[in-house]
C-alpha cells in the first residue's frame, strides 16, 4: 500500500552564501516539483549552514518545530563598525584594534554571555508597525529596536589573529532563539572601544538539527530526497507516546483520548511506526495539537 505522505517531511539544507532563504525555497520547489515548500526561520544571505525546510505536509509541521537553541560559528572583525553590523554594510567608524589584549577581549565576551539584554540589528526581520526593520532601513529610515532578553549559553573564542589594523576573532556561540550574532559583534566592538562587525557566519545547529543532517543544493539537484520523513520529523522533535492502532485511528480523525498524566507535547506513534499526531493534555482530554496523518488522506 502506497503511503500518501511518503513525499512529506523535512529537508535540511546547508545553505550557501549569497542566497536568501526564499531563494532556497524557490530552488527546492523546482527540485521537488511542488509549490508546497516553506522554511523554519531565515538565514541572512551572507550566512551559510543549517536551514530547515518543509516539503508538502511537512510545511504544516514547521509551525510546531521546537528550535529553542541555535549554534553558530562566526568571525568577528574588531576595528570597524558598519551600518548593518556585518561586512555588507557601510563603515560607520573605524579605530585601530592593534592594542587589544586577550584579557580585555575575554572580559568583553564574558559580559555578553549568560542572560543578557540585546538590541537586535537594525537590518533584522523584526516587524515595526507592520514592516520588517531591514525594509525600513533600505528606505532610509532610522530604526531603533528596543533591547530584549536573550540567553547566550556559551560564547567561545576559537582563534584570533591580527589583520592589518583589524583584530579578527573566530568564535562559536550557542544561544537561545532570537539572539543576533551580528549584535554580539557590534556590542563587543563597542565595549572594546574600536567597533565590531561580522565577516562570516555559519549556523551549525538549529534545535535538534545539525550539519550532519544537511544536504547541499547540488546533492539535492542530483538526488531529490527528504532529510527526515514526516514520522521522523515528529519523533526527532518530541518525546514519543506509543498508542494502539485504534487510538491512532481516533487521533487521525481529530478525536481525543483519555489523559495519561503527560507533560508538554508528545508525538503519538502507532505500532506500525506511524507518527499520527502531536498531542497535549488539556484538562480531561488528551487532544491533538497537529494531525500529521489525517484520516482524510
Amino acid at each position: 500500500m502506497n503511503d500518501a505522505l511518503s513525499g512529506s517531511g523535512l529537508v535540511i539544507v546547508d545553505k550557501p552564501a549569497g542566497m536568501t532563504s526564499h531563494d532556497v525555497v524557490s530552488r527546492l520547489r523546482r527540485i521537488f516539483g511542488t509549490k508546497k515548500v516553506g522554511h523554519a526561520g531565515t538565514l541572512d544571505p551572507m550566512a551559510t549552514g543549517v536551514l530547515v525546510l518543509g516539503i508538502e505536509r511537512g510545511t504544516r509541521f514547521l509551525a510546531h518545530l521546537v528550535t529553542a537553541t541555535k549554534t553558530y560559528e562566526a568571525t568577528i572583525r574588531l576595528g570597524a563598525a558598519t551600518t548593518t553590523d556585518d561586512a555588507e554594510g557601510e563603515v560607520l567608524s573605524s579605530s585601530p584594534a592593534t592594542d587589544l589584549n586577550p584579557e580585555g577581549i575575554s572580559a568583553g565576551v564574558e559580559k555578553l554571555s549568560g542572560e543578557i539584554m540585546q538590541r537586535p540589528a537594525s537590518v533584522s526581520a523584526i516587524k515595526i508597525n507592520g514592516k520588517r526593520a531591514h525594509e525600513l532601513v533600505r528606505e532610509g529610515q532610522q530604526v531603533e529596536i528596543p533591547a530584549r532578553p536573550v540567553t547566550v549559553h556559551s560564547f567561545e573564542i576559537l582563534a584570533q589573529r591580527q589583520e592589518g589594523d583589524f583584530h579578527d576573532l573566530d568564535v562559536r556561540v550557542h544561544c537561545s532563539s532570537g539572539t543576533y550574532i551580528r549584535s554580539l559583534a557590534r556590542d563587543l566592538g563597542e565595549d572594546l572601544g574600536v567597533g565590531g562587525h561580522l565577516t562570516a557566519l555559519r549556523r551549525t545547529e538549529l534545535g535538534p538539527f545539525t550539519l550532519d543532517d544537511a544536504l547541499t543544493l547540488e546533492q539535492l539537484a542530483e538526488d531529490p530526497r527528504l532529510s527526515l520523513s514526516l514520522d521522523e520529523s515528529l519523533t526527532r522533535n518530541f518525546p514519543v507516546l506509543q498508542v494502539t492502532t485504534e487510538e491512532g485511528e481516533a487521533l487521525a480523525m481529530g478525536k481525543w483520548l483519555a489523559p495519561r498524566g503527560l507533560e508538554g507535547v508528545h508525538a503519538a506513534v502507532t505500532p506500525e511506526g506511524k507518527a499520527v499526531a502531536l498531542i497535549k493534555e488539556k484538562g480531561k482530554r488528551l487532544s491533538t495539537v497537529f494531525v500529521a496523518r489525517p484520516s482524510t488522506l
